[in-house]
């Protein structure tokens, strides 16, 4: 071999290796022991349609199986009745309030920065802490954290990518100048080919990622768009689900199917390349099923409330933990976990370490799934969201808005939140506002704010009536 020759043989060397040590993809980077992660996030999933959760309408055998293979949290939280506040707080652990995030970005409000509409840059992610970790990272499908360029995700530690801008997206077309639903899909390892069916191609992009780094360690973040609007099934689905009379409760159904196919791709793929065993795999939806003008296409029974308000039908979510080899198959736990929670339960399990200056409102929940450490994970959980806010201490819950007293709630006997017994319960009523107001006043101001009509909207849905009962 000439010298020019090898001048470039050594050239492509390193620029391969640098390739691999930017993504965390030596062979040497994976330390003794570190599993894979996936999340699978559902987006606006009713509490209610799915089977671990008692959904006799709707079936769901891929989520059910990974719900039997792993641990089922009875009193799965997430930070946020809606989308982006919510993966706000997955991403980081830490109550997204804390740093002004409490609503959807909306550019429609010339009063605000759009240089502010997104996660503040100086939070660190999920995907950023496990980059330090050796791991590459991957996001597939909804981000809804900012579309200015600094708040993309491949500047918050994900490798590679493959979304689009806003928050949701049309499942059967995009065009290459649309806007809105009808946005391009962006991707930064590939072209993206024409969308199939949105859900579909998610799963299939997720399964993909999983076979170029099975030799791993990786984070997927496989964060579907499904069952959120529009709602659009294939006829396909649609006519495994005949039966249902009203149609959108019928194309409902038929969106949450093929979520559970796709579902089934990812944990079949692991399998088949015998990763299943030492992946950590986390089910969630990142906020209850939305409601309708008229009525309900979701179920969250037997919960009351529904995305957009602080009731338990908000805020409580299907929610699993798969990892076989270490978590006992066909468990539950009946304390109160949140989304915050897995980051440093993710951190810890990669080896890494979370301190008091990272400032994290979630916490590492593996010891207590294990037993080593007794107790609740979480004494106290706190939400705000637009017009309303609520505190969580032990079994006791308040709510508080603005045009009535604030409620209270004991959810070991009313888990519907039928029965308000703040008249009975005054000195703890005084304890738990003040508690609660302490925390709001120290908060940051917020960064922007969502359209004054969802005000309306909100406090209107503390007083729908809801089905609390499967259909």
């Amino acid at each position: 071999m000439d010298n020019r020759m090898k001048y470039v043989a050594t050239l492509l060397l390193c620029f391969t290796a640098s390739i691999a040590i930017a993504k965390g993809d030596t062979a040497d980077s994976r330390q003794s022991g570190q599993p894979n992660f996936v999340i699978i996030l559902a987006d606006d999933l009713g509490y209610g349609d799915v089977g671990f959760t008692g959904s006799t309408q709707i079936k769901t055998p891929h989520i059910d199986a990974l719900a039997k293979d792993g641990v089922i949290f009875e009193q799965g939280y997430v930070s946020a009745p809606v989308c982006g506040p919510s993966r706000a707080g997955l991403m980081t652990g830490r109550n997204q309030v804390n740093f002004g995030f409490d609503n959807n970005p909306n550019k429609n409000l010339p009063q605000f920065n759009k240089d502010y509409l997104g996660l503040p840059v100086g939070e660190t992610t999920l995907a950023d802490r496990l980059g330090e970790l050796g791991y590459v990272n991957g996001l597939i499908g909804k981000w809804h954290l900012g579309d200015e360029a600094h708040f993309r995700p491949t500047r918050r530690g994900f490798h590679e990518i493959w979304t689009y801008p806003i928050g949701g997206h049309d499942y059967f077309r995009s065009e290459p100048d649309g806007e809105g639903y009808l946005s391009p899909l962006e991707s930064n390892y590939k072209t993206p080919d024409p969308i199939s069916y949105l859900t579909d191609d998610t799963g299939d992009e997720s399964v993909d990622f999983i076979r170029r780094h099975r030799d791993g360690p990786f984070f997927l973040y496989a964060s579907f768009n499904a069952p959120h609007g529009p709602l659009q099934a294939t006829v396909e689905d649609l006519e495994l689900h005949a039966d249902i009379q009203d149609t959108r409760r019928r194309t409902y159904a038929a969106m949450v199917h093929r979520l559970d196919l796709n579902i089934g791709k990812i944990t079949n793929e692991l399998k088949r390349l015998n990763l299943y065993e030492d992946t950590v795999i986390v089910f969630l939806s990142d906020n209850g099923g939305p409601v309708g003008n008229n009525h309900a296409w979701t179920v969250n029974a037997p919960l009351r409330g529904a995305k957009g308000i602080l009731l338990e039908g908000g805020i409580r979510v299907p929610f699993t933990m798969t990892w076989p080899k270490k978590i006992k198959r066909g468990s539950s736990y009946d304390h109160p976990v949140s989304a915050l929670d897995l980051v440093p339960t993710f951190v810890a399990l990669a080896g890494g370490q979370t301190g008091p200056e990272d400032k994290l409102d979630g916490v590492n929940i593996f010891p207590y799934l294990q037993g080593s450490e007794a107790g609740r994970p979480h004494d106290q959980m706190k939400w705000r969201f637009t017009i309303s806010a609520s505190i969580r201490e032990g079994d006791w819950k308040l709510v508080r808005l603005p045009d009535r007293l604030p409620m209270l709630y004991n959810l070991s006997d009313d888990i519907a939140e039928l029965n308000n017994v703040a008249d009975q319960h005054r000195e703890r009523v005084v304890r738990m506002l003040k508690t609660l107001g302490d925390w709001d006043v120290s908060a940051p101001h917020v960064l922007y704010l969502e359209g004054d009509k969802y005000r309306r909207i909100q406090v209107d849905l503390y007083d729908r009536e809801y089905q609390l009962n499967q259909p």
